[in-house]
């Protein structure tokens, strides 16, 4: 027999090898799980596609490279028990799934990726549980938890966490005898004026040191108080370190010019500093360490023994019948999100900003130059109105006809600081009543209010949250409103407040919902 006849022959002899080295109890549950594994990827490739290019392509998501070789490293450590249980299909894991679809539906219909993305994890785990059975999902617990950590968050906590930055940083150069004063999350100081922008909030540190916490807890600790003070430490210890970067960089700038500082702040206190930080906190935890290297990852008898996994375990069904029904609720929710997505409301051709009593249109001539984003709007408008008694009053309007990725009209980078503009985020501020505000800075100590408000059928609002509700409300029933955004803006120095200007608009336009209806002719 001439030897290439042989070859499949090998190949044949090889898998059988492997599936031999398979408990029998887990062959055909595996096989089922790969399947239905397989197609539900394939039905959300849009989520793991966009989680995906999150990890690839921002600072702050790369550590979630990382996540899924940990998490088949922690199953592969449980393998010995895992071995002695007997997987099998449980049926109330359908219902674990529906809530995780339904999760991925409203933040789908809400324009929430990170609800969304959050959704379409869970219902994988929920997959595996309702295929695997509890007892194995007890078992694989803490990998199944720790795979959650894939989906991208800690965006949403930047704002929180440059303000608290700020005022560490403010604490320590007034400890440190350097005079500085501090607006929102500048600081002036006599090398120069500073900001704690986006990028030095620390979110980057926090999200990763907090990945590596939760491991370090479960792999090495037994004692449930200890691993919850290790968790306070890994939460708590970026943000304090944070601070005192940020002072290290003002502080050296004081003596050697901001210019090098800055360099020195990137390369000592951006790398080195954070590693001798994880460090520190690692030899900290490593005396309290209370767990044997050689004590087995899963306590099978106890999972044997447990009266409630003994209950749970009764509910049984075929493995394949229930990832046959975990598909068809993955194929009904998909197909329900994709046609409340491709719905469009009615929007005029075009549209132009409404006449105001005692203001006029005056040349739109700002100090720094400013334009609000509105990514995927069907129209923007901007201008500026003026009144006899000085006030000036920049007014952006933009009308969406539909809401979804790449169109949210409160998504991230969306709204009165567009990306990369020349101004950046100062403070929060007061705003008046259906409109949130902020304060921006600019170069030249040119500070900017803004106010913003959103429109959605009879709906005024200043919170993304609501408006988000009210879109998914619609998209619920399968109907489509158009929603507007009308942002409204005064331009100043940072010791004139400069908010009469907006308080003097706004009382001569009337009611902010009817003006913005007039705005979009929709009414």
């Amino acid at each position: 027999m001439p030897p290439e006849a042989a070859l499949p022959h090998s190949g044949a002899v090889r898998t059988r090898r492997w599936a031999a080295r398979i408990a029998p109890p887990w062959r055909a549950p595996l096989v089922h799980l790969a399947l239905f594994t397989v197609l539900f990827v394939a039905l959300f490739a849009r989520d793991w596609l966009a989680m995906a290019d999150q990890w690839w392509n921002s600072s702050t998501y790369t550590h979630i490279l990382l996540i899924p070789p940990i998490v088949a490293w922690l199953v592969w450590l449980r393998i010995p028990q895992l071995a002695r249980l007997a997987p099998h299909g449980w049926w109330p894991g359908l219902a674990l799934f529906a809530g995780a679809a339904l999760v991925w539906l409203l933040g789908t219909l809400a324009g929430l990726n990170l609800v969304s993305e959050a959704g379409t994890v869970t219902m994988l785990i929920a997959a595996i549980i309702a295929i695997l059975g509890p007892r194995v999902a007890a078992a694989l617990a803490f990998p199944l938890a720790y795979l959650l950590l894939i989906v991208p968050f800690g965006d949403e906590f930047v704002p929180q966490l440059q303000t608290i930055t700020a005022r560490l940083t403010i604490a320590l150069i007034h400890l440190s005898g350097v005079r500085a004063t501090i607006s929102g999350v500048f600081i002036d100081t006599p090398a120069g004026l500073f900001e704690v922008a986006e990028a030095c909030s620390g979110v980057k540190f926090l999200v990763a040191m907090g990945a590596l916490g939760l491991l370090i807890a479960n792999l090495c600790f037994a004692s449930w108080t200890r691993r919850a003070l290790l968790m306070a430490a890994a939460l708590t210890v970026p943000i304090l370190a944070n601070g005192i970067r940020a002072w290290g960089t003002i502080y050296v700038a004081q003596f050697k010019g901001a210019a090098y500082a800055g360099s020195f702040d990137h390369i000592v206190y951006g790398w080195i500093f954070f590693a001798l930080v994880i460090a520190l906190v690692i030899a900290l935890a490593w005396p309290f360490f209370d767990r044997a290297v050689d004590a087995p990852m899963v306590d099978v008898v106890a999972l044997e023994a447990s009266p409630l996994l003994a209950r749970l375990s009764a509910m049984t069904m075929p493995a394949l019948v229930v990832a046959a029904l975990l598909l068809g609720l993955a194929a009904g929710v998909r197909l329900w999100g994709d046609r409340a997505e491709r719905l469009v409301a009615p929007v005029p051709a075009q549209i132009a900003l409404p006449e105001v009593p005692g203001w006029h249109r005056v040349d739109y001539m700002p100090r720094v130059p400013w334009a609000p984003r509105a990514q995927g709007a069907d129209h923007r408008l901007l201008g500026r109105y003026g009144d006899e008694a000085g006030h000036r009053v920049d007014v952006f309007y933009a009308l969406y006809s539909r809401q979804g990725p790449g169109r949210e009209a409160d998504g991230f980078g969306q709204g009165a600081l567009a990306p990369h503009s020349g101004w950046a985020w100062a403070a929060m501020s007061a705003a008046g009543p259906q409109a949130s505000g902020e304060i921006l800075r600019a170069s030249g100590n040119v500070t900017r209010r803004a106010e913003t408000s959103y429109r959605i059928g009879s709906l005024t609002t200043g919170r993304g949250a609501r408006l988000r509700l009210a879109v998914m409300a619609d998209r619920l029933d399968l109907a489509a409103q158009p929603v507007g955004v009308l942002i409204l803006s005064s331009e100043g120095d940072p010791a004139a407040p400069h908010v009469a200007d907006i308080a003097a608009f706004r009382r001569a336009i009337g009611p902010l919902g009817a003006w913005m209806d007039r705005a979009a002719a929709t009414r």
